[in-house]
């Protein structure tokens, strides 16, 4: 559980910078990433109020393998966009070691 909370640490300027305009610039034509968007606002949400002790995100980060098909970056977007999901699959592959 360290290891997630020091990478989602890492990661959280740019996730706050990058997922907001990755849902406005690609939003139309992926609209998965509006997905994207609430489950990650969720876990921060979570991150902030609950003790990372208890495996409450377990659900949320599941929930965002559906929907990004395991983090697979489509082929016709920005690299932001595949930024933003190399840091969540790497927080992921995180949550449990």
């Amino acid at each position: 559980m360290v290891k997630f909370l020091e990478l989602f640490n890492k990661h959280f300027k740019k996730l706050e910078s990058y997922v907001p305009v990755v849902a406005r610039v690609h939003g139309d034509t992926h609209p998965e990433f509006h997905d994207v968007k609430r489950v990650y606002e969720t876990i921060k949400g979570k991150i902030k109020e609950e003790s990372l002790e208890s495996p409450s995100l377990f659900n949320e980060l599941e929930e965002l393998r559906n929907i990004t098909d395991n983090y697979k970056v489509p082929d016709d977007v920005c690299v932001t966009y595949e930024a933003v999901y190399n840091m969540l699959k790497e927080i992921d592959d995180s949550f449990n070691k």
